[in-house]
């Protein structure tokens, strides 16, 4: 017979109502429970196996009994890092503060965080860890993120929250680490998806919780199979293209809670992205997720101020540029659209420098016949006669009249390199960024930057996982063609904690595809002086078919004319906002 509370509380007999006994027991031995110390008698409690449901609201109600018992007006955590903070400057915002008091004190630890982009979710997250640690609820805690976010989640612990936590590296790191990050493409493959469901964690937190939006995938089983107690998922966009998808996410912390599907779809889906009686889910929805948005005062961001540079190649370079994107045209012709990616790569590069160019030209060779491979090298030949790059030219007058920090993005690293090149050569010492770089270096790199050198080179993949809010500088060296790749580029430095305006540099070639390409992203759809949210929601909404790149590629290949092109990309622009219309007046109107 199962014994709660060794040596204070009775067993409870075979003919007793288990409803009855928890009354009786909780109230009968209230206060030689405070006299003995909830945290061993939950410790007590937890190495129990509960067969019933029952013996399992039992524990959560002595959970929740234990944590009224604590000074619940306040979070325990604030005042405990209040030095820890003033040291490392964080200032704890109220929608950040008013959300781990819902999570801890209403929400008994099983909740979705969704605010807006840039809002501080893993703050959040990181608070109410802090919080479940110090009253001894919590000890056994797996996180799970995306490769790329591990650094950023161990370093945001340690610096904000005085946690120590591990990164996982082996199978041993499982069992033995108390609190671990890891990724959950790691976690959900064998041997460690059966070690991490033999283990009772107190506190699981899934970091971009979205991409569990499918049932039926591998991860939403894995995940679904985790023994936990308490249950963070963080995401910024919970209904990305079907109201299902929401259901599922709380089915994985709170099941139940939307009854089941076919009388959740019944009740309250009228179609995939629209919801019938908004009011009522909202009601629902509201006990087990918060949002937080930009424009409920929550935060008030810097500006964003963009500085367009266009710049007018040389006769030379011009030609050349002319040469690359009738070779692209040629051979899409050939090759047909569906080998259109080392194409869109050879257009955007030619709009950077030749000498990416020229590298991918080299290795498209390796697949050519041997006429066009003589075409090839001669186009080869001539790139490499070129010693002029007026781009760079460009981008070393900017940052001689540029004082602070500076951020200079590339897409390949073969700009990168030649771009270090040239600003070494004119006197300035820089850093660089690429996905090359383990975790520590880079987390090095950050430290110089921020202490010492005033220019850092990065490209798309180096700055991913990283923040810089010190800096308030960027230049575009070349722009990504789609926004959400721009909009990570912006967000490591505009974003919590920025508290100056940042300025955007944006490099463009003149009578080139990128031309277009800020036309689109400036001037049509706003891309720069509003942070989107929302904005890969919005491109799942379109149901594009292809990339966003390939779309724009077709238009590119498919016209001559600048004129038409511009009016192609009009309509797409259109597409795009009318997109963004429809996602914020459906399922948005929930949160």
């Amino acid at each position: 017979m199962l014994q709660l509370f060794p040596g204070l509380l009775r067993t409870q007999t075979k003919n007793e109502s288990p409803a009855l006994f928890h009354e009786e027991t909780l109230t009968h031995y209230k206060s030689e429970v405070l006299a003995r110390g909830f945290k061993e008698i939950v410790s007590d409690l937890r190495r129990q196996h509960y067969d019933t449901w029952d013996w399992y609201t039992l524990a959560k109600r002595a959970d929740a009994f234990m944590i009224r018992q604590q000074e619940t007006d306040e979070l325990l955590a604030v005042e405990y890092l209040k030095e820890r903070w003033k040291q490392v400057g964080v200032v704890p915002y109220q929608h950040q503060l008013q959300t781990a008091r819902r999570v801890v004190f209403e929400m008994q630890g099983q909740a979705i965080l969704a605010d807006e982009v840039g809002l501080g979710k893993t703050i959040e997250a990181g608070l109410i860890l802090k919080e479940y640690l110090l009253r001894g609820l919590v000890k056994k805690v797996l996180i799970l993120a995306p490769a790329s976010l591990l650094w950023q989640w161990y370093h945001e612990l340690y610096e904000k929250f005085g946690i120590n936590a591990g990164i996982q590296r082996s199978e041993w790191d499982w069992t033995y680490s108390d609190i671990l990050i890891a990724s959950l493409d790691t976690a959900k493959r064998e041997p460690h998806a059966s070690t991490i469901g033999s283990i009772p964690y107190d506190l699981l937190i899934i970091d971009e919780a979205h991409k569990l939006k499918n049932s039926s995938t591998v991860s939403y089983r894995f995940v679904n199979a985790i023994q936990k107690k308490y249950c963070l998922m963080l995401t910024a966009t919970p209904v990305q293209n079907d109201l299902k998808e929401l259901y599922n996410l709380i089915g994985l912390i709170k099941p139940g809670q939307l009854g089941s599907y076919r009388s959740f779809k019944e009740r309250f889906i009228q179609d995939k992205r629209t919801p019938k009686n908004p009011h009522e889910l909202k009601g629902l929805l509201s006990q087990i997720m918060i949002r937080n948005r930009r424009d409920e005062g929550t935060i008030q961001f810097t500006k964003r101020i963009v500085h367009p540079i266009v710049i007018s190649m040389t006769p030379k370079e011009q030609e050349l540029y002319n040469r690359v994107t009738q070779f692209v045209r040629a051979r899409s012709q050939q090759t047909g659209m569906q080998n259109i990616l080392p194409l869109i790569t050879l257009q955007r590069e030619v709009c950077s420098t030749f000498l990416a160019t020229a590298l991918t030209l080299e290795k498209m060779m390796l697949n050519m016949e041997f006429q066009q491979m003589e075409q090839v090298a001669d186009l080869l030949k001539e790139l490499a006669d070129v010693k002029q790059n007026s781009k760079c030219d460009a981008l070393e007058r900017l940052v001689g009249e540029l004082h602070d920090k500076i951020i200079i993005f590339t897409e390949y690293k073969a700009s990168q390199e030649y771009i270090r090149y040239r600003l070494e050569r004119a006197g300035y010492k820089t850093l660089a960024f690429d996905g090359t770089l383990s975790r520590g270096k880079k987390q090095w790199i950050r430290h110089m930057f921020q202490k010492e050198a005033q220019i850092l080179v990065s490209t798309e993949s180096g700055g991913e996982g990283l923040n810089f809010q010190f800096c308030n500088q960027i230049v575009n060296f070349d722009l990504p063609w789609n926004p959400m790749r721009l909009e990570q580029r912006i967000g490591r430095v505009h974003r919590l904690g920025q508290a100056r305006d940042v300025h955007i540099f944006n490099l463009i070639t003149k009578d080139t595809i990128e031309e277009h390409i800020m036309y689109l992203l400036h001037q049509k759809i706003n891309m720069f002086e509003t942070i989107i949210g929302e904005l890969d929601t919005i491109l799942l909404h379109l149901n594009l078919g292809k990339s966003f790149e390939s779309e724009i590629m077709e238009i590119f290949l498919a016209h001559d004319e600048q004129e038409k092109i511009r009016e192609k990309l009009d309509r797409f622009g259109e597409r795009f906002i009318k997109g963004q219309d429809e996602v914020r007046t459906s399922a948005w109107e929930l949160f």
